[in-house]
């Protein structure tokens, strides 16, 4: 992608012009709008992210607590929008977004709720591979022993020991929303992904360094996600031991 957007005509050679025009002045002028676009997709992804953890997390915990027996459906559901196409969702949200937008408005934000739905399925597995990996009823039963509400239970002893699946899940909410085209193109909101292919049909050669740039930008912010998740404590450095030396007689 970098040599495509480096090619001057057919002769082989290559240059920066492209790159040049585009920091020279495009983004102020002709390519304004991918930032709005952009910005859009990030309103997306964190809006996502909030709706997903904030409704999937506690429904999991009080399943795993209180209702074993409802864990086979919890997964069947949660796991069913991975075997449906994109476009078939589509078929189903369009008449409730029809109604939504006559109640609420055709706002971009409102495809939160569908891209809730998108990457549910990787949320939950993220999740429940670390609700697994915890012994998640000792620490509630010892919580509430010492006299600590659910809601104390659930944001100061749980949330934590789940820390590593819930960013799991929002690293995977995020690349999923980022790279999202089908459900945006075809309920006519405009995201990252729409946004470059109209600039694709006009100049392709932008389009591609754009598409590299939201690339990195992805990167970045997963990358910063990422880091939020590393553990803080660092392993203190060991004390180097005296040298034993024999004494001599006094």
């Amino acid at each position: 992608m970098v040599e495509f957007t480096m090619r001057s005509g057919l002769d082989g050679e290559h240059n920066l012009d492209r790159w040049a025009a585009l920091f020279g002045g495009g983004f102020a002028t002709e390519y304004r709008p991918v930032f709005v676009a952009l910005g859009n997709s990030v309103g997306l992804a964190i809006g996502t992210v909030l709706i997903v953890l904030v409704l999937l997390v506690p429904t999991m915990v009080l399943i795993h607590l209180r209702f074993p027996r409802l864990r086979r459906l919890m997964e069947f559901v949660c796991i069913l929008p991975i075997s449906i196409p994109a476009i078939v969702l589509v078929v189903g949200l369009a008449p409730v977004y029809s109604v939504v937008a006559r109640l609420a408005g055709s706002s971009v934000g409102t495809l939160a709720f569908a891209y809730g739905i998108t990457v549910l399925p990787f949320a939950y597995r993220a999740v429940q591979s670390n609700l697994d990996a915890v012994d998640v009823r000792t620490l509630s039963e010892a919580a509430r022993t010492l006299g600590a509400s659910w809601l104390s239970v659930l944001l100061r002893v749980l949330v934590p020991n789940l820390r590593r699946g819930i960013l799991a899940g929002a690293f995977i909410s995020v690349a999923v929303v980022l790279g999202e085209f089908t459900i945006a193109s075809l309920l006519n909101r405009i995201n990252l992904q729409t946004a470059l292919l109209v600039v694709s049909k006009n100049d392709p050669y932008t389009a591609v360094i754009m598409s590299l740039l939201a690339l990195a930008f992805a990167f970045g912010l997963l990358l910063l996600i990422g880091r939020l998740g590393a553990d803080r404590v660092r392993t203190p450095r060991r004390r180097r031991a005296a040298p034993l030396v024999p004494k001599g007689p006094s």
